[in-house]
């Protein structure tokens, strides 16, 4: 039997990335998936290529009731829900001189207010399943470390890790999972177009420096897809409350991309 075989899954920003990796990856391994995005042409085209056991939400993650509305369309489309897959998440870039108001609330309603609130229904519906499901948070390595660059994003992916290891203690006599993934330099189709528009050059990645890409390669969504998929599945059990590092390096104390941008330059 597949690894996910019939579990519905919820994934959040599935139309793209890291989230559209995983629902692939989801849907191979026997799950039924909802996906979860802002494009709803994107949208279209995955359920096309992923086939009958998917569907999708279009919602934004500022909205007040995004939560309770996702899951909705989750029980209304699949009747119940075995995994949710809180990967969607915002990195604009910002340090204390441009710390604002709004650019804060923002990065911190998609990062961490609305993954809480989605927490939360999810185990409203799994408390009411003779079968508890679990949930995988994707953080980053920025949880861990600081960058000049990323000031509210790794704050919020830093109150992300606190919140799992506290759902993941509390929620565990109940038989219901909480574990995340703190991922690393991932060369997303964004990801390779930021760095483009920030000066870089087409073959980039194949000039980074082989302490951050020790294997030969910087990771691709794929590779963080068969993390998901493991989490997700009972392979993981009885496994909660832990947040586990997807990258090549240790990532502890201060993140050098943007100097290793500047190296890159030269």
């Amino acid at each position: 039997m597949s690894q996910l075989q019939d579990k519905v899954v919820l994934i959040t920003g599935s139309t793209q990335g890291i989230g559209a990796a995983s629902a692939r990856a989801c849907v191979e391994a026997g799950a039924k998936v909802m996906l979860h995005g802002r494009n709803e042409e994107r949208a279209k085209e995955l359920c096309a290529e992923l086939g009958k056991n998917t569907a999708y939400c279009i919602k934004s993650l500022t909205d007040a009731d995004t939560a309770p509305y996702i899951m909705g369309e989750v029980l209304k489309k699949f009747g119940r829900l075995d995994v949710l897959v809180n990967n969607a998440g915002i990195f604009p870039r910002n340090d204390i001189s441009s710390l604002g108001d709004e650019n804060y609330d923002q990065i911190m309603t998609v990062n961490l207010r609305t993954p809480l609130f989605l927490c939360k229904e999810a185990v409203e519906v799994f408390r009411t399943q003779p079968t508890k499901g679990c949930i995988v948070n994707i953080g980053s390595i920025n949880a861990h470390v600081g960058q000049s660059d990323l000031l509210i994003y790794s704050i919020s992916k830093g109150g992300l890790m606190t919140m799992t290891r506290n759902l993941g203690d509390s929620l565990a006599k109940e038989g219901i999972r909480v574990n995340q993934l703190n991922v690393g330099w991932t060369v997303t189709d964004t990801e390779h177009a930021l760095k483009m528009s920030e000066g870089l050059p087409e073959h980039w990645e194949s000039l980074v420096p082989k302490m951050f890409a020790p294997t030969g390669k910087l990771m691709h969504p794929e590779d963080i897809a068969k993390h998901v998929v493991f989490w997700a599945s009972d392979s993981s059990a009885p496994v909660t409350g832990q947040v586990y590092s997807c990258e090549q390096y240790p990532a502890e104390g201060r993140n050098i991309i943007p100097e290793v941008q500047s190296y890159i330059n030269k």
